[in-house]
């Protein structure tokens, strides 16, 4: 820094003042300072910053699954779904602004004491938290940290935490108004894991819409191989059915292929809607129709959630909830 004070002919508090972005600045004195900064090729220390501001300027994105017996793909999940691509996406462009680094976690429940040890040590500012399954204790451990914290979902579990949802029974709702305004009149539904609260919520809206029509469901996992297995087994037992909303897209696209390989033209014998408008619903054959939750929208503000509690610690916790849209392709 004395070596920019001197190349600029200032002083070190004015370099301080410039590097810091202080407004009281001339423009002249910023624009020298500055030009010194690049041939002199200076870098603030970051490490030396962070004691004196107590900000490492990086937050978590921690996210949590439940752990599975014999499952050796969590991280391939993690990394190829994509709603978390999604949500890493909206978060990183509302960070990258200010400057502030995305710090990604996976973890299930047999790995979260090393998540809190490393939330503990200080190492971020804060976490964006993608936490849903009803017995995950990741979204309370975090919350009594203190540490400025924001879930992706309404939580299971009743906390003081701020959240982001989108409004999921209407999604589901307008699944089933436009499968029943197609004409279809044999409906079935292939809900998420119903320890969550969005699949809970997708497969009663799903049902309240219906008013009272006998809908057969079987409970899906939010995998590609698990909504093939459950539309095989769902068409098995019931193989009349003509129009299916399925709980994410990642399984509408499995289920796909079961109802084709059944024999079962789409959307002519069997209407399948999904819900997310991920790239998979793209790749689908035909072209997934969906319920579109905006998911980069919904991380943006969840980051800018987060943004607003490390500036301001004891905020009152908040919630914002978006709302979802039908998107109409072939399929449906």
């Amino acid at each position: 820094m004395d070596q920019v004070a001197e190349a600029a002919g200032v002083s070190r508090a004015t370099v301080s003042r410039v590097i810091n972005g202080a407004p009281s600045v001339d423009a002249k004195i910023r624009e020298m300072v500055e030009r010194a900064i690049a041939d002199t090729g200076y870098v603030p220390n970051v490490a030396a910053r962070t004691l004196v501001t107590r900000r490492t300027n990086s937050v978590a994105l921690v996210i949590s699954e439940p752990e599975r017996p014999n499952d050796t793909s969590f991280l391939n999940r993690v990394f190829t779904d994509p709603y978390f691509g999604r949500i890493t996406a909206g978060a990183t462009t509302a960070l990258r602004p200010y400057d502030i680094h995305l710090v990604i976690i996976p973890t299930d429940s047999g790995d979260h004491h090393h998540v809190i040890r490393y939330l503990r040590q200080g190492h971020v500012d804060g976490v964006l938290l993608i936490s849903s399954h009803e017995q995950d204790p990741l979204p309370r451990q975090v919350h009594d940290l203190g540490i400025p914290a924001v879930v992706s979902a309404r939580p299971a579990q009743p906390i003081a935490a701020s959240f982001v949802d989108v409004d999921q029974r209407l999604g589901a709702r307008l699944a089933a108004e436009h499968l029943l305004a197609r004409g279809c009149r044999r409906l079935a539904t292939i809900s998420g894991p119903l320890d969550i609260p969005a699949g809970m919520d997708r497969l009663e809206g799903f049902r309240a819409a219906v008013k009272g029509r006998h809908v057969p469901s079987i409970e899906g996992d939010f995998t590609r191989a698990g909504g093939e297995e459950c539309a095989r087994r769902l068409l098995a037992d019931h193989p009349d059915v003509d129009g299916l909303f399925v709980a994410s897209d990642l399984m509408s696209e499995g289920a796909l292929r079961a109802v084709q390989d059944l024999g079962h033209r789409v959307p002519e014998d069997v209407a399948v809607i999904g819900f997310d408008d991920s790239s998979a619903a793209l790749e689908c054959r035909p072209l997934l129709t969906t319920i579109r939750q905006p998911v980069e929208e919904m991380a943006a503000e969840m980051a800018e959630m987060l943004l607003a509690q490390i500036a301001a610690p004891g905020r009152l916790p908040r919630s914002v909830t978006f709302q979802p849209t039908l998107v109409i392709r072939d399929s449906a």
